[in-house]
């Protein structure tokens, strides 16, 4: 296919697809994502994509996604039939990778980001996308009756460019609705504007950072139950061994100087 024919897709929304792509094909790669590759094969890359330490970048972003995947992933094995709604995931893959054949998938994002979608990737019968944002969340009102199903809602990084006011309003809106269900949200430790944070893979400021980001949650929402935190540096991988040998004298700094894991039960 020559350049001419490939898709024109905004650079940041390509990004993340194309560091999958890149981590698919690393020897001690963290993250097999050959729908990305398929996908990326069909778009034009631009030189923006390429700005960074694109290295570090692809480290962080397939880290935090792989620790997406194994929050799902352990939602499935106790709930194969449950229902995962995934919130402003761009063109992630994440249904491709770890579907199970038997659960539910939403995913929730902007008109333009569900073209693309479907014009990059395949249809499912137990897929379907609506129309949304964390900002404006009537597409609440428009999912199936979900009192007697399992639920996981998930946001892989899109809050990372929210206000903690933001934060707190989408988080107690959705523990409203759902009453129950379990939330995986990845955040920005307090530490994420340091320098050091830029070698690690954090490519621009993020809009809110804590110290702790699991007891600010709870913080926001007493009634929940903590299930756990996870850091990127928690992955086994010879590219981390350099900072987790830096960070082993703090162990606490990992859940602050990159983007964290948080999951809890409503």
């Amino acid at each position: 296919m020559t350049n001419s024919a490939r898709y024109d897709i905004p650079p940041d929304l390509l990004q993340p697809l194309w560091l999958r792509s890149r981590e698919s094909m690393a020897d001690d790669c963290l993250l097999y994502d050959p729908m990305a590759a398929v996908a990326c094969s069909q778009c034009h890359l631009k030189p923006d994509c390429l700005t960074g330490n694109v290295s570090e970048q692809q480290l962080l972003h397939a880290s935090l996604a792989l620790q997406c995947d194994r929050q799902v992933q352990h939602f499935l094995r106790r709930h194969p039939n449950g229902t995962i709604i995934n919130i402003a995931g761009g063109l992630d893959t994440r249904f491709y990778r770890i579907d199970n054949g038997r659960c539910r998938w939403f995913d929730v994002d902007a008109n333009e980001h569900l073209l693309w979608r479907q014009r990059l990737f395949h249809r499912s019968e137990r897929y379907r996308m609506l129309p949304g944002s964390i900002q404006d969340l009537s597409w609440l009102h428009s999912l199936p009756p979900l009192m007697s199903t399992p639920v996981m809602l998930l946001c892989d990084q899109a809050l990372l460019q929210c206000t903690a006011a933001e934060l707190s309003r989408f988080l107690q809106s959705l523990a409203c609705h759902f009453g129950r269900a379990e939330l995986c949200l990845v955040m920005a430790g307090d530490r994420c504007h340091w320098p050091v944070a830029k070698k690690m893979g954090v490519a621009q400021p993020y809009r809110h950072g804590f110290r702790n980001a699991l007891r600010q949650v709870l913080q926001w929402l007493p009634w929940a139950e903590p299930v756990g935190q996870y850091s990127p540096l928690d992955n086994a991988c010879s590219r981390w061994s350099h900072w987790q040998r830096w960070l082993a004298r703090t162990p606490g700094m990992k859940f602050r100087i990159v983007p964290v894991l948080v999951h809890i039960r409503l």
